[in-house]
């Protein structure tokens, strides 16, 4: 019989993620990413035994600090656009979404415990930094069908949207998601304004997403991005449920021309994180995107204890 999950929204339990393992693999690991897909590394034990590692990392600090966590798949770039280029076709690309789920139900299984979630990260059909054409929600709703499928009848708990910047593709996975009966929390990312990348206010683009799904999503996050860049903009929005922050304050656009990792300070960090929560108590979802490790993620849950 299946253990019976705690969710956020169930409770005012908290609960941590880590995003950031691509950076983490890149700079702390020494694993090149090839394109920055993390999920190639299945395929090799030594590269499939750190991302266990990286998730496991996770399991046993909350279960120090007796919060609850969720282990999101390697998967974020596992969709046909993104993978193609690096040689994967539509039918591999649903064994590997499967294989990354199998992973982290090994690592939850040896957790034993009832507060670890196994997510599926999805991520946008294009770099969400790039210029790119208007994308329609159905638009973004058939694309983004093939991978939330794919997940359909694995253990997944429920999949988490990261780094989606438009409106109209967000809302298009989240129908997705609905189609396909997953459970679907949506994170966006905004730039150093609070803004996402056409301008929208961050609560302005969740009250749109909303309407477009009759608020199909169970609840949304703002991920990528520091807590400089995000405190002013959150609103204390109710459906505003996680914020999983960057290590440094730079844009992106001097991130991605960055040659060495900006770790920011862990301690401040985390003070900061926590002085947003007490600002908007709806939040219960907390964790680090890039840049971040373990030092990070700790500081965070130390200072919201």
């Amino acid at each position: 019989m299946r253990m019976a999950r705690q969710f956020p929204l169930e409770g005012d339990k908290t609960f941590l993620v880590y995003a950031g393992t691509g950076t983490d693999l890149i700079f702390n690991h020494g694993v090149e990413l090839p394109g920055f897909a993390s999920f190639p590394l299945l395929e090799e034990p030594g590269t499939r035994a750190i991302l266990a590692g990286q998730m496991k990392a996770l399991v046993d600090l909350t279960r120090e600090m007796s919060i609850g966590c969720i282990l999101d798949a390697p998967t974020w770039m596992a969709n046909v656009d993104r993978a193609a280029p690096l040689g994967y076709d539509a039918d591999r690309l649903v064994e590997v979404n499967k294989d990354a789920v199998s992973l982290l139900e090994e690592v939850r299984q040896a957790a034993a415990r009832d507060d670890v979630l196994v997510s599926a990260c999805i991520g946008p059909r294009y770099d969400p930094y790039a210029d790119i054409p208007p994308v329609t929600v159905e638009d973004a709703r058939q694309y983004h069908a093939a991978q939330m499928h794919s997940l359909k009848d694995t253990s997944v708990d429920l999949v988490t949207a990261y780094t989606f910047n438009r409106p109209s593709e967000a809302a298009g996975c989240i129908l997705a998601a609905r189609d396909a009966e997953l459970p679907i929390i949506m994170s966006l990312v905004v730039e150093t304004d609070g803004c996402l990348a056409d301008g929208t206010k961050l609560v302005d683009g969740i009250d749109q997403i909303d309407a477009a799904t009759d608020s199909a999503a169970l609840f949304f996050m703002v991920n990528c991005a520091h807590p400089t860049h995000f405190a002013g903009a959150l609103g204390n929005h109710p459906r505003l449920k996680g914020m999983v922050a960057n290590a440094s304050s730079c844009s992106h656009a001097e991130l991605d021309e960055a040659n060495e990792l900006d770790e920011g300070d862990p301690i401040e960090l985390g003070k900061q994180i926590a002085a947003i929560a007490q600002q908007n108590p709806s939040i219960q979802v907390f964790g680090g995107c890039c840049g971040t490790d373990m030092r990070h993620l700790k500081s965070m849950a130390s200072e919201l204890a």
